[in-house]
């Protein structure tokens, strides 16, 4: 699988309020390990451009972190902002 255990603790270090490898509920790592995700997937579905369930499973990833992130602008504007501008997800 291309999500090993030691790659989601990293994400989670990284990006985690607590910035603890236990921190996985807070907002700012679920976003994060959603675009890990979501640049998975978009790669494979550039490779393999038929791939149907892969592209439902990509469309509910994306309005996870969409939702996730509207929670999170609703909450705490800076904290969006800043996992906006840490994770590049806009321009």
């Amino acid at each position: 699988m291309y999500l090993y255990k030691e790659l989601k603790q990293e994400i989670f270090k990284n990006y985690g309020i607590q910035k603890s490898e236990t921190d996985t509920g807070s907002p700012e790592a679920q976003i994060a390990l959603f675009t890990y995700r979501i640049q998975h997937l978009t790669e494979h579905l550039k490779q393999n451009k038929k791939d149907n369930s892969t592209r439902m499973g990509l469309q509910r990833l994306v309005g996870k972190r969409r939702k996730m992130l509207d929670y999170l602008k609703s909450s705490d504007i800076e904290r969006y902002r800043a996992i906006i501008k840490e994770l590049g997800i806009r321009k």
